[in-house]
């Protein structure tokens, strides 16, 4: 173990994504001490650089490890997961999410490969600054704080992405391949809570529609519970 892990680890920072400013304050000294001592941690490995002046210890050393979710808020502040990442997190879709795409707060796309912590990419949409964060949740995975879109809000937030049209329910269950029990359990409250969100009318268009059709659909799912207790 290097001197710069053992002085990491013994102040409780070793889960941590360390800039260049909090090595420097752990360690004391002058700055070439500390840019000697990160330089050397990299080379055995010790180290891993997320990108210019932010670093993890490797694997070996950390007690959980690094949660792509919580890499992602690091690489773009401000942005939270969403979109078809949110949407395997909460088990709506079955297939396996290789990229962690997230929503950003500023205006160009993004994308990053990382050799140690995969794919990242980061998508701006037309959204109302003062409801950016509507229908956005903390979560703690690992001790890891990050933030991430609801079922519904990665939905939509999928659906202003791509410009998708309404069609009809059919997207999400054959297109999407969303189960029918995840929609019929989406709280008809959460569709309020989005309108002030996106600047588009066709993706406000769409949320109108969708709110209609899961209402009819929570409905005879209601009217068919009742039906199969008599």
């Amino acid at each position: 173990m290097s001197a710069l892990v053992s002085h990491i680890t013994s102040t409780g920072y070793a889960d941590r994504v360390l800039s260049d400013q909090q090595i420097g304050r752990i360690l004391g000294g002058s700055n070439d001490r500390r840019y000697g001592q990160v330089k050397r941690a990299l080379q055995s490995g010790d180290l891993v650089r997320i990108k210019r002046g932010l670093y993890v210890l490797a694997a070996p050393h950390r007690k959980y490890p690094v949660h792509p979710f919580a890499l992602a808020q690091i690489l773009v502040i401000g942005s939270y997961i969403s979109m078809e990442t949110a949407l395997a997190f909460h088990g709506w879709i079955p297939e396996a999410v290789y990229t962690t795409v997230s929503v950003t707060p500023g205006r160009k796309s993004k994308e990053i490969d990382h050799p140690d912590f995969g794919h990242f990419e980061f998508n701006p949409l037309a959204l109302h600054k003062s409801d950016f964060l509507a229908g956005v949740h903390r979560h703690v995975i690992s001790d890891q704080a990050v933030l991430v879109a609801s079922p519904l809000r990665a939905l939509m937030d999928m659906v202003a992405h791509r410009k998708q049209e309404w069609t009809s329910l059919d997207w999400l269950q054959t297109g999407l391949r969303i189960d029918e029990t995840h929609l019929v359990q989406t709280r008809i409250k959460e569709f309020p809570a989005l309108k002030g969100v996106y600047k588009h009318k066709s993706t406000n268009a769409f949320l109108s529609r969708l709110e209609t059709d899961m209402r009819e659909m929570k409905e005879n799912h209601m009217a068919s519970k009742k039906g199969a207790q008599l």
